[in-house]
């Protein structure tokens, strides 16, 4: 069920005066929550960079990996390439208001029980997408009916010639013990995600 974490999905920027979240990784600086720079990230680690700005909670995960910035866009945009890291049966429709479906299920199809959705809200080809996290019913009927504002941004930022910086974060979280605890499943759950991406480029 892990996999299911994967999925995605608004862009905090980050201001100087943002209150940092104590969930975030300690910087070589000492502070709690600083964000890596390009030359601090490697390219086979996953770094969680979450950050809190007014009381909203941005989950972030940063990372660099071996592979031009139009070959990394296909990992997310195109069924082929989100089959070979992210799930065994997936259906992309790449247009805004469009979906990506997928199924973790290798024998299933599109439709079959445990079908994923999620609503594609916006994208830039090359540069980022936007999908709309809908929760299913592993998470609590107060997180699925609170559930309208829940996205994942993902940024695609060339390193080079030969190298994307990944960034993903997600916002739109509710208050509450109910919503600590989804935050805290997509905050395992997209990291471990990330690092089957990153073995898969390797």
């Amino acid at each position: 069920m892990k996999r299911l974490i994967l999925l995605f999905t608004t862009l905090g920027l980050i201001g100087c005066n943002q209150e940092r979240s104590t969930d975030a990784p300690v910087g070589d600086d000492g502070k709690a929550g600083s964000i890596a720079k390009v030359t601090d990230l490697k390219s086979d680690s996953v770094v969680n960079t979450s950050f809190t700005d007014n009381s909203e909670r941005f989950l972030r995960f940063e990372m660099v990996v071996d592979k031009p910035v139009k070959e990394t866009w296909k990992l997310f945009s195109t069924a082929e390439g989100m089959k070979t890291w992210a799930a065994p049966v997936v259906k992309m429709d790449l247009r805004v208001g469009g979906v990506v479906q997928t199924n973790y299920d290798s024998t299933a199809k599109i439709g079959d029980k445990g079908t994923i959705t999620l609503p594609i809200a916006n994208y830039i080809p090359n540069e980022m997408i936007t999908f709309k996290v809908e929760l299913n019913d592993v998470f609590s009927k107060k997180c699925r009916e609170e559930d309208q504002n829940l996205q994942e941004v993902i940024l695609l930022e060339p390193v080079g010639e030969n190298q994307t910086k990944i960034i993903s974060t997600m916002s739109g979280w509710g208050e509450g013990k109910e919503w600590d605890k989804t935050y805290s499943f997509f905050q395992e759950g997209n990291k471990w995600s990330y690092e089957q991406l990153i073995k898969k480029i390797k």
